[in-house]
C-alpha cells in the first residue's frame, strides 16, 4: 500500500474536524424527540423490531403485577439452552450438528435424520479447486474476521446460483457456509502465520470428526487433541450458536436479508459486525484484562488485592481505562447470563487438566467481586452478572487457540444462528427493514459559491 494512502494530510485532520462539529448530537435531543439510542429505551430494554420463533430470552418475570430481575433463560427453539446441553453430554456426544438441525429446521432430530445431516454437513466440507492457494494465501490480513469476509465474497463468484433467493437455494448456501467457516477460519490463520516466517501447516478436515475436532486437528501441526478438549469446544459452539434477533449481527443479517440480496453479501455483512470489540471481540478484552491484573495482584485468592485492582479500572486508571470490566454485565440478562452458568463448571474442569487452576479461581474471584463493585460506583436499572464472554477466553487460552482466532470461532458457531435467521425472515417477512431517523438539522437558503 503507498504511504500517501496511509498519510493523515493537514486536510484530512480540518476535514475531520469540521466533520465532529457538524456531526454532533445534543444528547438531550434523544429525549427531547423521544428516539430510543441505540433501539433501547431508559431500563434498557431493546425496541421490538419483529417477530422471530428462533430463540427466547428471559432475564425478568412479572411477580405480583410488576417486572423483576430473574435468572437468565436461554431457548432454541423452545427448549431450555440447559435442557439440550443436558442431553447430548450425557449422552457422551457432540451438540454441534444436533442443535444446528434444530435452529434450522425447527424440531430436534430423530437419530437417522441427525446422521443424514451430519453427512450433509460433512460432505460440504470442502472448498473449491485451488481457492486456498488463489484467495486465503493472497493479502493475508491480521484480522482473521477480514480474510474470512473476503473469502465468503469471493466464493459468490463460483455460486452459479448466488443470487437465487429461494429456500431450497438459500438453505444450501447456508449449509456450504455452516462446514466451510471452521476451514475458511483456521486456514485464514495459517496463511498469515506462513506470511510472518512461520512454516505452512494445512491439514484437510476429516469427514469421521466432528466439527469441534476437526478445529482442534487442523489448528495443531500434530492433528492430536484430547475428548475432553473437543467436548468442551463443543459445548462452547453450541452456547455461542444463537442468542436472539436483537443482537447486532443476527439483527444485521435480517435487515440485508430483507432487502432480497444474496446469501454472501448477508454473511459478509453479519461477519462485519460481529468484528466490532463491542460485539463479537469481547471476549479478547477479557483476556488482556485479565493478563494485565495478574501483572498487578499478586495474589489470586486476596479480595481486597483483587478489588483494588478492579476499583482502579472503573475510575479510569487500571488496564485500558475505558471505566470497563469486560465480560461483566450484558444488554438483557441481570441476575446471570445462563451460557455462563453452563460453561464454567467445564471450564474448571479443563483448567484442572491444564494446570490452570489458579488462573481459575482469579477468574472466579472477579466473577463473585465485580458485580457488588460495580453495583455500588454505578447506577444500575438492573442486576449485573457474568456473561458468556468471561470464560470463553480463557477457553480458547486452554486450548491453544490464538488471540486471532478467537472472534472467528464465534463466527464458526453463529453462522448457524445467522443462518436460521436469513432463512425465517425470507420465508416470513417480504418487507424491507427500514427505520426512521429524525432530522435536527433544520433547512438552509443555498448560497454560491462566491458568496460563501
Amino acid at each position: 500500500m503507498k504511504q500517501t494512502i496511509q498519510t493523515i494530510t493537514p486536510t484530512v485532520k480540518r476535514l475531520s474536524e469540521v466533520c465532529r462539529e457538524c456531526d454532533a448530537v445534543n444528547p438531550d435531543n434523544y429525549e427531547k424527540y423521544d428516539v430510543k439510542r441505540g433501539l433501547r429505551d431508559a431500563q434498557g430494554r431493546g425496541v421490538v423490531a419483529g417477530l422471530t420463533n428462533i430463540s427466547d430470552l428471559i432475564a425478568k418475570k412479572t411477580v405480583n403485577g410488576e417486572e423483576v430481575p430473574c435468572r437468565g433463560e436461554l431457548y432454541y427453539r423452545g427448549y431450555d439452552i440447559k435442557d439440550l446441553t443436558n442431553g447430548f453430554l450425557s449422552r457422551g456426544g457432540f451438540g454441534f450438528e444436533e442443535v444446528a438441525y434444530l435452529l434450522l429446521i425447527g424440531e430436534l432430530p430423530s437419530e437417522d435424520e441427525l446422521s443424514d445431516f451430519t453427512r450433509e454437513l460433512r460432505d460440504r466440507c470442502t472448498l473449491p479447486r485451488n481457492f486456498f492457494r488463489d484467495v486465503i494465501m493472497k493479502a493475508p490480513s491480521a484480522n482473521m474476521m477480514i480474510s474470512l469476509s473476503r473469502s465468503i465474497l469471493t466464493l459468490y463468484s463460483y455460486d452459479s446460483h448466488a443470487d437465487d433467493t429461494s429456500i431450497e437455494n438459500v438453505m444450501r448456501q447456508c449449509l456450504n457456509m455452516i462446514s466451510q467457516f471452521p476451514m475458511l477460519a483456521v486456514y485464514s490463520y495459517q496463511a498469515y502465520k506462513h506470511s510472518e516466517g512461520e512454516s505452512l501447516v494445512i491439514h484437510r478436515p476429516d469427514r469421521k470428526l466432528s466439527v469441534a475436532e476437526n478445529i482442534l486437528m487442523m489448528l495443531r501441526d500434530d492433528k492430536q487433541y484430547t475428548p475432553m478438549e473437543a467436548a468442551v469446544l463443543d459445548l462452547a459452539l453450541v452456547l455461542h450458536m444463537e442468542h436472539g434477533g436483537g443482537n447486532n449481527s443476527t439483527f444485521t443479517t435480517r435487515v440485508v436479508s430483507s432487502s432480497g440480496t444474496d446469501t454472501y453479501s448477508t454473511m459478509a455483512a453479519a461477519l462485519g459486525s460481529l468484528k466490532g470489540p463491542r460485539h463479537g471481540g469481547a471476549n479478547i478484552k477479557v483476556v488482556e484484562m485479565m493478563n494485565d491484573m495478574r501483572k498487578h495482584v499478586k495474589d489470586a485468592e486476596d479480595d481486597d488485592e483483587i478489588k483494588h485492582y478492579l476499583c482502579g479500572i472503573l475510575a479510569k486508571e487500571n488496564f485500558d481505562r475505558s471505566g470497563l470490566i469486560y465480560g461483566v454485565g450484558h444488554a438483557i440478562y441481570s441476575k446471570s447470563d445462563p451460557r455462563a452458568e453452563i460453561f464454567k463448571e467445564f471450564v474448571g474442569k479443563l483448567a484442572e487438566t491444564k494446570h490452570k487452576s489458579t488462573e481459575f479461581k482469579l477468574y472466579s474471584a472477579v466473577e463473585r467481586l465485580a458485580p457488588e463493585l460495580i453495583a455500588d460506583k454505578r447506577k444500575m436499572y438492573k442486576g449485573v452478572s457474568i456473561n458468556v464472554d468471561f470464560y470463553s477466553g480463557l477457553l480458547y487460552r486452554m486450548l491453544g487457540l490464538p488471540l486471532e482466532l478467537f472472534t472467528p470461532m464465534f463466527a464458526v458457531s453463529r453462522i448457524v444462528g445467522w443462518s436460521a435467521h436469513r432463512l425465517e425472515e425470507l420465508c416470513a417477512a417480504n418487507k424491507i427493514i427500514r427505520p426512521a431517523y429524525v432530522s435536527t438539522f433544520g433547512h438552509r437558503d443555498y448560497v454560491d459559491i462566491e458568496n460563501r
